[in-house]
């Protein structure tokens, strides 16, 4: 369901210097408040350039929730220099490629390409964080791609429309309740004065994190940044209010009904992240956690539910510990046929009183902890997954330092606080339950998805 993701402290180095503790980031801040982080990669003549603003749904508030992944489409429709839909065609000119994704916390912007073309993605870049010009009939074209995403990936989706109608109600008044993609009423009255708004208040490089990561010298890097983004203005980020979850007071329950041949199940415990958790070593523990319950095909319940005692196709556990506000501990699972999502709820919860009444073994821990950090190890393989890694952690506020540490903190879990994390959170009054019921679906229409 949602992949294991590893976790911060603030370092800031003059420009130039040799990063901290041996780590090969380098750490660059300009004038105009736009932090550049360099990480070298000398494997292949690549280089991934990343630049990661601080805003995405859980800036939003309701009547405009969706539009920061509308603006990410938008950022594509041109500049004055640029005409739309031109972007990405100089980016494939220079045999390089490019994309965009939105998360709840932030949107960011890619290129991939060969080392000596880093200039043209900076320059690119740089154009459109000032420049856009925001044209309202491409700004109705796109709303339309964009509610028309919506409608195949939520909409015609019970399990995704599921999760969506989960979320709104395991949370209150956190911003996590909204959907990324935004509401369908919210996405038919935004406007490009909206837009335009929007772009202004968070498009600005002191708002934004450059990440580069590849076959480079640093220092070129900086110097390159500085040529076509330090004379760009910054200006006044409106502060991020806290907006903290209202604390549950009892289990919720949801019942969707949609057309679709299988039922589904999910569940969600509110949970700290890296950032919000009153002792950080509780939120290793849960990613630990995690591992126990669903990491692999020895872990507890694909061997106890899905083969043993077979009531269920697949049961998966997801947590993300690198968010900005506390989130779910979440577990999925499709029943098996013939058996009900009651029946795996109540499997899936005696497995949960098991780890809060008996301590893990030493032997099973050890397991685990190997293959959460192998995925770590595993992930860092990838010249884009270590950019992701430090725009991540830069944006949510916890500093790019945080993923040296993870192996170290992993290790460090015990089995007293795996116990003691599965009793303090994973209890009826914070938890979640969703459960899709499937209505008959027209012939080629079927689809458990």
């Amino acid at each position: 369901m949602l992949p294991l993701v590893l976790a911060a402290l603030l370092l800031v180095l003059p420009a130039g210097a040799a990063p901290a503790s041996g780590s090969p980031v380098h750490e660059y801040m300009l004038d105009n408040g736009l932090k550049l982080l360099v990480r070298e990669d000398h494997r292949a003549p690549v280089v991934v350039s990343q630049i990661w603003y601080k805003v995405g749904g859980s800036n939003e508030h309701s009547g405009i929730t969706g539009i920061s992944h509308v603006l990410e489409h938008m950022m594509f429709k041109g500049t004055a220099k640029i005409p739309p839909g031109k972007f990405s065609k100089i980016i494939a000119a220079n045999g390089g490629q490019d994309n965009a994704f939105t998360g709840k916390d932030y949107t960011a912007y890619f290129q991939q390409l060969e080392r000596s073309r880093l200039a043209v993605s900076f320059e690119l870049e740089a154009d459109r964080m000032l420049n856009l010009t925001l044209p309202e009939d491409e700004f109705m074209k796109e709303r339309q791609v964009v509610i028309e995403e919506r409608r195949l990936r939520t909409e015609d989706r019970p399990r995704a429309l599921t999760y969506e109608q989960f979320n709104a109600v395991a949370f209150l008044n956190s911003p996590y309740k909204n959907p990324i993609i935004g509401w369908r009423d919210d996405l038919d009255s935004l406007t490009v004065a909206d837009l335009r708004d929007w772009y202004q208040r968070w498009y600005t490089p002191n708002n934004a994190t450059l990440v580069v990561v590849g076959d480079v010298v640093p220092d070129e890097v900086h110097a390159l940044a500085q040529q076509h983004f330090g004379s760009l203005p910054k200006r006044p980020v409106p502060p991020v209010k806290p907006r903290r979850e209202t604390p549950q007071q009892g289990m919720r329950r949801i019942t969707v009904r949609a057309h679709a041949q299988l039922p589904y199940l999910l569940m969600g415990y509110k949970v700290p992240v890296l950032k919000t958790a009153a002792e950080e070593w509780e939120a290793y523990a849960l990613e630990v956690l995690a591992g126990v319950l669903a990491g692999g095909e020895s872990a507890r319940f694909p061997r106890r539910i899905v083969r043993e005692q077979q009531l269920a196709a697949g049961v998966d556990v997801g947590y993300n510990l690198w968010g900005r506000y506390s989130d779910l501990f979440l577990v999925d699972a499709t029943p098996s046929e013939g058996q009900t999502a009651a029946g795996v709820e109540a499997a899936i919860r005696a497995e949960i009183t098991r780890l809060q009444n008996e301590l893990v073994s030493e032997e099973e821990l050890r397991r685990v902890k190997a293959q959460v950090i192998a995925q770590s190890v595993y992930e860092r393989d990838s010249v884009f997954y270590q950019a992701m890694q430090l725009g991540q952690l830069e944006t949510v506020g916890l500093g790019w330092q945080r993923a040296d540490e993870y192996v170290d903190r992993v290790r460090a879990v015990t089995r007293e606080q795996l116990q003691q994390v599965a009793k303090k959170y994973l209890v009826d009054d914070g938890l979640t339950v969703a459960v899709l019921e499937p209505l008959p679906v027209a012939g080629a229409q079927a689809g458990g998805e």
